[in-house]
């Protein structure tokens, strides 16, 4: 093992001793009542603190690297803040960003909060009738994108009356804009060195991600500027995070970690992070950790679990030795991942727990804590965590009894509703609980161990995927009279989709029909979305009431007990 260094948390249980989160108020110099915005917390503090002139994004994509010091990134963030007011964009309107991991996306991230608005962030490789579901919901106002993703929204423009404003960032200057667009180039822009931030308060909204749900569209989890608090000392405590380190997080702000803990969390400490804007591959990875030297590593089971398939070859090539804590989201990380970077890098994957919903770390491994290969380990200072009994929602005495996590509400960075539902929200608490829709079981030291969704949701490479969503999109290709879609196990990502098709007359099973509705899936919704597999079948199991029962097709998948059959519609 490396040698050990002082953690930010020291002592786990000392912190656990009349915790409360006027910690991280203190520190960020907030008090009750203060304007608090993201957006300035991240850049001005920051620079106003004597650390302008330090880098704050190391970018490397396939044109090459860009470095940008927190003076840049103010500068940034207020021109793109500027050049939203002079559109007319309001406090509160949406406003979408759908980037890849350009620096446009991180500076135009904060840019929106200054004004006040809401950050909508969407994953780049949504289609576009995931991209429509969502930005209907929200009423988006307008959207930051690129020229190689303005064809989707261009094709679901007619549907989206409330989208007033495309703003490309890569405009050539060639081709006219069309109707409702408008160009933005923030090489071309001047600096704008002054921006009078929105004032925003605590309960102020801040960002709105979408997650999946079992059933019906996704939906929106609505957060706040007060979030920050939260997010700012998990990422201290959690991740480690120190005034010299290089952090690098390889989720993308599309989704909530990569603005959790690639924009918030380590920003608004002034540090130092990498963003690499390339396909994955072993060997860009190590060499881009080399490179950088990089101190700090936030990723993913699955990116962990492709590295292993890999193998030590890639590895033995690079110097890595500037690594010096290691931590995983998305989903659960398993046993051989942690016991493979203990000896490949001399250093444990800590494993951490939370949602979209939750907005920041709720359970994990942190430093210095004895770590029990497969843990999820034991929930952060001021969060009450508990496993409850999915009927009563009584937590369950019992070591090493399954049932839901629960959390009680309370800590700054929850959700505060779902957009535009409010009953599914108020759906999310029982008991004085928030249900995570998780289950696991607490062992006789405190440990929390992961076993399962109490739902159907799919958990695809730490994203969650709708099957209602993906069914919606199947039900659309003319070949589709039905379809159920199920969780498959997959040894990297964990589970993959699979979807049980059955075909309307005069269509027949075939490898082309095969590929064309996976690809049909694919171009609608996103590459996670789209089915590994497809499985032909004359009809689907379902309750006398005509509910698909999808248990039994998942049960079948995993080569679990199937369970009460007596709802079937063919049973007597």
């Amino acid at each position: 093992m490396k040698g050990v260094v002082t953690s930010n948390i020291g002592s786990y249980e000392e912190r656990l001793k009349g915790f409360d989160w006027s910690i991280a108020e203190t520190e960020l110099g907030y008090k009750k009542g203060d304007d608090i915005n993201i957006g300035w917390y991240c850049s001005d503090r920051i620079c106003r603190m004597g650390s302008g002139a330090k880098t704050a994004l190391i970018w490397e994509g396939m044109s090459g690297e860009k470095r940008y010091t927190f003076d840049e990134l103010r500068r940034a963030a207020n021109a793109v803040a500027a050049y939203l007011k002079g559109l007319g964009i309001r406090p509160e309107d949406r406003v979408c960003l759908f980037l890849d991991r350009i620096p446009e996306l991180y500076f135009g991230f904060l840019g929106v909060l200054k004004t006040g608005a809401i950050a909508q962030p969407l994953f780049s490789a949504f289609g576009e009738e995931a991209l429509r579901v969502r930005m209907e919901n929200a009423g988006t106002r307008a959207v930051i994108t690129q020229r190689k993703h303005a064809a989707k929204v261009r094709k679901i423009i007619d549907k989206l009356p409330q989208l007033e404003f495309i703003i490309l960032v890569d405009h050539d200057g060639k081709k006219p804009l069309l109707a409702r667009e408008t160009a933005f180039s923030l090489e071309g822009c001047a600096p704008v060195e002054h921006f009078e931030c929105h004032s925003t308060k605590a309960e102020s909204p801040s960002v709105l991600h979408y997650t999946s749900g079992t059933t019906g569209q996704p939906k929106g989890v609505k957060h706040v500027h007060y979030s920050l608090i939260a997010q700012y000392l998990t990422a201290k405590w959690v991740l480690d995070l120190k005034e010299d380190d290089i952090y690098w997080c390889t989720a993308d702000p599309g989704w909530v970690t990569g603005t959790s803990y690639g924009i918030i969390g380590p920003w608004s400490q002034g540090i130092t992070q990498c963003v690499l804007d390339v396909g994955f591959s072993a060997e860009a990875w190590y060499k881009f950790i080399e490179k950088n030297k990089v101190t700090l590593w936030y990723s993913a089971p699955t990116a962990i679990r492709s590295l292993m398939k890999a193998g030590d070859a890639a590895l033995k090539k690079h110097d890595l030795s500037s690594l010096r804590h290691l931590a995983s989201v998305g989903e659960p990380l398993n046993s051989e991942a942690v016991l493979w970077s203990e000896k490949v890098f001399g250093l444990p994957f800590h494993d951490t727990f939370w949602q979209t919903e939750t907005g920041c770390i709720l359970i994990a491994n942190v430093p210095g804590m004895r770590i029990k290969p497969g843990s999820m380990g034991k929930p952060f200072p001021g969060i009450t965590a508990a496993v409850v009994d999915p009927k009563t929602h009584e937590p369950i005495q019992d070591a090493g009894k399954v049932g839901l996590i629960a959390i009680r509400p309370g800590w700054p960075a929850m959700m505060r509703t779902y957009w535009n539902n409010e009953k599914a929200y108020q759906g999310k608490f029982k008991n004085g609980w928030y249900l995570t829709g998780d289950r696991a079981r607490i062992d006789k030291d405190g440990y929390f161990w992961f076993v399962g969704r109490d739902d159907d949701v799919i958990n695809t490479a730490g994203h969650l995927v709708s099957p209602f969503e993906v069914e919606s999109a199947l039900l659309e290709h003319p070949a589709v009279g039905e379809s159920a879609v199920v969780a498959k196990p997959d040894e990297v990502n964990m589970e993959v989709v699979k979807a049980f098709v059955c075909l309307k007359p005069g269509f027949t099973a075939s490898f082309d029909l095969d590929l064309e509705i996976m690809n049909f899936v694919r171009k609608k919704l996103s590459p996670l979305a789209m089915p590994q597999q497809i499985e032909f079948v004359d009809s689907l199991p379902k309750t006398r009431s005509g509910k698909i029962m999808r248990r039994l097709l998942r049960a079948k998948e995993w080569g679990e007990e199937i369970g009460d059959t007596s709802t079937l519609e063919e049973e007597e």
